[in-house]
């Protein structure tokens, strides 16, 4: 079983192979997706090349009210693929994949000129609809400008 860290390493990943089916990222990204699944061999790299056909069809053929459950289920399978291949190697193989998947999407987010966090942080790539905020902390839409938590600052008396 894997950690809850590389379980969801292999949901971002998941994610980040359906968000990049319909961009113009996509033919690069899926060539890096493919030589990731294929560790070397060359036919296991063609039938991910062919998956990964698959699915830009299948999201790209879906109608409108279907589109969001194809997205759903082609996350879902790639997530599937991606803790199969990890769960398949021995700790060291895994960590190694685990660094090479993270570079990946990275690269393939930056790219993308997409949404990243720190650690710690929280970031959204799709729509949201509920920000809530508690305990002296800031959630807003969009934050144009600075933004603070704590006491307003009081001008000094002698600044009148």
């Amino acid at each position: 079983m894997l950690s809850e860290a590389m379980t969801a390493l292999a949901a971002a990943g998941g994610t980040a192979v359906v968000q990049a089916a319909s961009t113009d990222a996509w033919m690069g990204f899926r060539q890096q997706v493919a030589r990731w699944f294929g560790r070397g061999n060359p036919q296991r790299e063609s039938a991910e090349l062919e998956r990964l056909d698959q699915t830009a069809a299948a999201l790209e053929t879906a109608d409108a009210e279907q589109a969001e459950r194809a997205r759903i289920r082609q996350e879902a399978s790639w997530e599937t693929w991606f803790t199969a291949l990890l769960e398949s190697l021995d700790d060291s193989q895994r960590e190694t994949a685990a660094e090479e998947l993270r570079a990946l999407l990275a690269e393939h987010v930056q790219a993308a000129g997409g949404t990243s966090a720190e650690t710690g942080g929280l970031a959204a790539g799709r729509d949201i609809i509920n920000i809530n905020a508690t305990d002296n902390s800031i959630a807003a839409g969009t934050i144009s400008g600075g933004a603070s938590i704590g006491r307003p600052q009081v001008p000094d008396p002698s600044q009148g």
